[in-house]
């Protein structure tokens, strides 16, 4: 565990170390601030001076959750496999990252008041990481000549909201490979406009 200091740069990581333990042990409703920073060794104080109430907490951990996942898919999809073989390695892994996230079990689970506010009405700051993400990867596509140009902010944001609703109404078993290899190509793959006939044709 990084050293924590009360000014130094791991603090807010130890802060939402500690947080998440907490959450996965008590859940989120039980936790307390004084729990959280008992965990991450500093005052009550300190941790007010971070984060003015509990929720502001919540969300941290959110972020930062997604924000690993984030790291998990750069560090999966290969980029240079086919474009469709990417679009299908992003479907699959961002569904088995939903199912798969211990604290999204939980919370939903045993305590989903505590949580679905900030999935529902106050989840833009983190739909706003998978926008970016989602953006980013479509306009890499379009660079590399597999997707006609159009504007690519409407397109992310939808499937930004459709895994965001796996989250809120996760499917009971995982889709089997083939199917989901199936869906992707029959359906995500003409919403953003990519020909999986492309390499034939060449």
């Amino acid at each position: 565990m990084p050293t924590l200091t009360e000014s130094g740069p791991t603090t807010t990581d130890v802060v939402i170390d500690s947080a998440l333990s907490a959450f996965l042990d008590f859940g989120i409703r039980r936790t307390s601030m004084g729990e959280i920073a008992r965990r991450a060794g500093i005052s009550p104080a300190t941790l007010y001076r971070r984060y003015a109430q509990k929720s502001d907490v919540v969300l941290a951990v959110g972020m930062r959750e997604a924000e690993r996942m984030l790291e998990h898919l750069e560090r999966t999809v290969d980029v240079t496999a086919s474009p469709l073989q990417q679009l299908t390695t992003l479907h699959v892994e961002v569904s088995d990252q939903l199912r798969s996230n211990a604290l999204l079990r939980r919370v939903l689970d045993t305590e989903p008041d505590s949580v679905l506010p900030k999935l529902t009405i106050g989840a833009d700051p983190i739909l706003d990481i998978g926008r970016g993400y989602l953006a980013a990867f479509l306009i890499r596509l379009q660079h590399e000549g597999h997707l006609p140009a159009y504007d690519v902010a409407p397109v992310a944001d939808l499937l930004a909201r459709l895994a965001q609703s796996e989250v809120l109404t996760p499917s009971r078993e995982p889709m089997p490979r083939s199917a989901a290899t199936d869906f992707v190509r029959n359906h995500l793959a003409p919403f953003i406009r990519l020909d999986v006939n492309e390499g034939t044709k060449r």
